[in-house]
């Protein structure tokens, strides 16, 4: 395989297909790239197009960033989900201000070298901003190497990830540019190399591709192993006045971290029965609607209730005007509850 002709196959294609997204500018800024890969990891891009101008409207610098409180990032980042990675962005932000006077490093080394900045993430920046020849594999760029080289195995397995990085480095010391090179390889398994169905007529490489010649491209990669997913039962309890709404804080580790939700109970083993609202300190539960929120590792079975006042309030239980949610970090699922008790608009 020519490894020149595959890359400037991939740089001509990028030119006239790449998708119009506010990250891509012609002299790529490095503050918005580092919010915008941070932003992109496992979430739709669809997504990351709604939130991303907004967060930066609010954090328009790295200095901005450092100086915010986690409750205000979290609350810009609300609806893009995995909020580890908010706090990550957050804790990085901090590490640039303290090591490098707020602007983002140009080397691999050095960005390696911050919280929360991994190969990928310091590849990327590196290479799209800084035109440095430094490989990137995501899931994409996995996907589309297994199939041009017509590799049936596992794409999560190490030595497949291993494998993938040697590839991606020997074609990015081959490219013209490594930015547009390393855009295209992900715009590739994005857009035309997708996991089902791919697009192999509109592929620019369909002839340097082994699976699309043996016929095995909607078999590559093998699939994973499904994860094992976790029950969760939660009763959440709308109790509100005509401007206000009773919602408690989430500790600050595990599940949904120092997000905020209505009141709620959780537990593993079933749902919880009106009785056991009463004894919790809700007085006179009324079920509204339930519904499931499925997550990688869990499925959880949410069930919505109005109550009048509690009983006992816990000591982190407090009103906040309804008119002034959209400042707060508030779950996807907490924010269906939400709709579902007519607090929020649908």
């Amino acid at each position: 395989m020519n490894n020149t002709a595959l890359t400037s196959s991939l740089e001509r294609w990028f030119a006239t297909n790449a998708r119009d997204l506010p990250w891509r500018t012609t002299h790529r800024d490095p503050y918005r790239s580092l919010v915008s890969e941070l932003m992109l990891q496992q979430t739709q891009v669809s997504r990351v197009v709604e939130k991303f101008e907004p967060f930066l409207e609010r954090f328009p610098s790295v200095a901005a960033l450092a100086e915010a409180t986690e409750d205000e990032v979290l609350a810009a980042w609300s609806g893009l989900g995995y909020y580890r990675r908010a706090r990550l962005l957050h804790t990085c932000a901090k590490a640039i201000v303290d090591r490098h006077e707020g602007v983002v490093p140009d080397s691999l080394d050095e960005l390696l070298k911050l919280p929360g900045i991994g190969r990928y993430t310091a590849g990327a920046i590196a290479s799209m901003v800084f035109g440095q020849r430094a490989p990137i594999v995501d899931g994409n760029v996995t996907r589309v190497l297994l199939r041009v080289h017509n590799k049936p195995i596992p794409q999560a397995d190490k030595a497949t990830v291993d494998w993938a990085w040697q590839r991606a480095e020997a074609l990015v010391n081959a490219c013209d540019d490594p930015a547009t090179f390393n855009e295209a390889m992900m715009e590739l398994g994005a857009t035309v190399c997708v996991p089902k169905g791919p697009r192999c007529l509109q592929c620019p490489i369909s002839a340097e591709c082994g699976a699309l010649a043996a016929g095995t491209t909607e078999s590559i990669p093998l699939p994973k192993p499904r994860a094992k997913q976790k029950h969760l039962y939660c009763a959440s309890v709308v109790m509100r006045s005509t401007r206000s709404v009773l919602l408690e804080q989430r500790p600050g580790s595990g599940m949904w971290a120092g997000m905020f939700q209505l009141p709620t109970l959780e537990r593993e083993d079933r749902a919880h029965e009106p009785g056991e609202l009463v004894e919790a300190g809700f007085a006179d539960p009324e079920h509204i609607e339930s519904f499931t929120h499925v997550t990688t590792h869990r499925i959880v079975e949410f069930a919505i209730y109005r109550a009048s006042a509690p009983t006992k309030t816990p000591e982190n239980l407090r009103k906040h005007p309804i008119g002034s949610l959209d400042t707060l970090a508030i779950s996807n699922a907490q924010m269906k509850a939400l709709r579902i008790a007519g607090i929020l608009e649908s």
